[in-house]
């Protein structure tokens, strides 16, 4: 497989400062990938240490995407111990390593996502780890409830806050005419999946790329937003 990769991320419309990161930080293209997507937690400089930090550990060296996220787990728990100014800080992490086979394997903590776009239908890959998606899963609240719920950006899984945590492993296999998006929920926090398929699908990664973060600010802009696009050409 060949893939083309575009990559977007804005402070948006409220925040002073960007407290995402992501792998790569440029697109290109090529027959394999690790893509990676954090947005950190924790106040002051907290979040965007804690992100930067966990993609630095992640990608230091070549492992299974699980391994990533406790390499990351580990470094940003320590250093939140050894600086008093960054104690509690954490960050969702969601890795994607896509090998030229047209394989991708995914680990993932927190609430940033992974979607699929297939012919048209997008699905989303990943689950949040939040409040607000577990009671919805136990049929607590609907899905109206959980979309406008004060508690919807509450994490119940994220990077760092603990010397372990549990991690999401998956494969799945890609063809060619899929896209792939990792993003952080600043983006699905302002636009509905259905503009989010349509834009994802329009023009080439780099387009989707900067048309879902015009869209994520137009609907408010209320956190940082980061957008990975991985286009299948073959």
């Amino acid at each position: 497989m060949n893939y083309t990769w575009a990559v977007a991320s804005h402070v948006g419309r409220v925040r002073d400062h960007n407290e995402d990161s992501v792998h790569p930080t440029t697109g290109g293209a090529g027959d394999s990938l690790l893509a990676i997507v954090a947005d950190g937690m924790g106040g002051a400089a907290g979040g965007e240490v804690a992100s930067s930090t966990a993609i630095d550990a992640a990608t230091a060296t070549t492992m299974a995407p699980g391994e990533r996220i406790t390499a990351a787990n580990r470094a940003v728990h320590a250093l939140s111990r050894a600086k008093r100014e960054l104690a509690g800080m954490g960050t969702t992490l969601t890795v994607a390593d896509i090998e030229t086979s047209g394989t991708a394997h995914f680990a993932h903590v927190g609430d940033s996502r992974a979607y699929l776009l297939r012919d048209g239908s997008l699905e989303q890959l990943t689950s949040d780890h939040t409040v607000v998606a577990e009671w919805l899963a136990l049929g607590a609240i609907d899905e109206a409830t959980a979309k406008t719920h004060p508690r919807r950006g509450m994490l119940t899984r994220s990077v760092g806050v603990a010397p372990e945590v549990a991690i999401d492993e998956f494969d799945r296999s890609l063809q060619a005419g899929d896209r792939l998006l990792l993003c952080s929920d600043g983006l699905n926090g302002m636009v509905p999946d259905k503009l989010i398929a349509t834009l994802l699908g329009a023009g080439s990664p780099e387009e989707a790329a900067w048309s879902l973060i015009e869209a994520a600010n137009a609907g408010g802009g209320s956190d940082n937003i980061t957008t990975l696009i991985v286009a299948v050409d073959r």
